[in-house]
């Protein structure tokens, strides 16, 4: 069974919906079945990497037209609900960057079995550390640590070989009508969008994997041979 899952590293409801999801996967008996694939999206491709980094909360509050001290009351709610999940939210430190280059260093995982150690890494370097994970010479280290040869990183981030896929990622969540992150699509049957509870991600995998047992089951049943061949 495969699970796509859109995201982007800036989203601090990815970091939650990727732990919710996970901490329901270990509860099913079937989890060594599911294969997960990590999608790219992009929140604000318009971040320009040539400016000096902002945190988040200045980002935040300059978009969204609201005083500083409303964004880290927000803030303060998603510290709380990361919490619950084993999350150390220090958005307070966190630099906005464009997450193109860490998507391209994801797609390079994605080779190599380790997209989903990566989108952690990541994810703790942007949200508790609060590197800039639009840097190269960041997204370099970040790799290296997940033991990645150092000369293939340089090469995924430093030509066009991945940008294909990442732009491939952001148009087909764009045709099957994602408009934010996390975005879950279980099978190409279901989709489930948002932090979720862990319970609704326990139904969504089990209703998923029920079926798709029940259509293989129904597919060899089908498979029969008649005097004009086998079908």
């Amino acid at each position: 069974m495969k699970v796509k899952i859109w995201s982007d590293v800036m989203c601090p409801f990815c970091y939650i919906g990727k732990k919710n999801f996970e901490t329901a996967l270990d509860k099913l008996p079937f989890r060594e079945e599911v294969e997960i694939e990590w999608k790219s999206f992009q929140l604000d491709p318009t971040i320009s990497s040539e400016d000096s980094p902002q945190t988040v909360n200045e980002y935040l509050a300059q978009r969204k037209n609201m005083p500083l001290e409303q964004i880290e009351m927000m803030q303060n709610r998603v510290k709380e609900m990361g919490s619950k999940v084993g999350i150390d939210f220090k958005q307070e430190n966190s630099l906005i960057a464009n997450t193109f280059l860490a998507h391209q260093l994801i797609q390079y995982a994605k080779t190599k079995g380790k997209a989903n150690a990566l989108e952690e890494l990541l994810f703790l370097s942007y949200f508790t550390h609060g590197e800039n994970i639009g840097d190269p010479n960041v997204l370099q280290q970040i790799g290296e640590k997940l033991g990645l040869p150092s000369e293939e990183i340089a090469n995924a981030l430093n030509t066009d070989l991945y940008k294909y896929e990442v732009s491939q990622d952001i148009a087909e969540a764009k045709n099957i009508g994602v408009t934010g992150v996390p975005f879950f699509v279980f099978e190409d049957k279901y989709a489930v969008s948002g932090a979720q509870p862990v319970e609704l991600f326990i139904d969504a995998l089990s209703q998923t994997y029920n079926e798709t047992l029940q259509t293989k089951s129904s597919n060899i049943n089908d498979s029969s041979c008649s005097i004009e061949g086998c079908d």
